[in-house]
C-alpha cells in the first residue's frame, strides 16, 4: 500500500485457519458503525482472496492487502 492506513479496530486472527479470520472480521464488522476502518491480521493465505471477495459482495471498501513479515494485513472500511 502506498499510504499508511490508521485502523479504528484491529482484528488479530493470526494462527487461525480458514474460515476463521473472515468469520472474526465479519463478526466485528456487523457491530461497527459505518466508516469504521478495520485491519485484519492473518497468517492464513486464503484470506488474501476470501476477504476481498466478501468485501465486494457486502458493499464495503477494500483499502488494501499487504504482506508484512509472517502475516498479511487486510484493511477494510465499512459502508456508511
Amino acid at each position: 500500500m502506498s499510504e499508511a492506513v490508521s485502523p479504528d479496530v484491529v482484528v488479530d486472527s493470526r494462527g487461525a485457519t480458514c474460515p476463521g479470520p473472515l468469520m472474526d472480521l465479519i463478526g466485528k464488522v456487523k457491530k461497527a458503525d459505518g466508516g469504521t476502518v478495520f485491519e485484519l491480521r492473518t497468517t492464513d493465505s486464503s484470506s488474501r482472496h476470501d476477504v476481498p471477495e466478501w468485501v465486494e459482495k457486502a458493499g464495503h471498501e477494500l483499502l488494501g492487502v499487504e504482506e508484512v513479515d509472517d502475516h498479511w494485513r487486510v484493511h477494510v472500511r465499512t459502508q456508511e
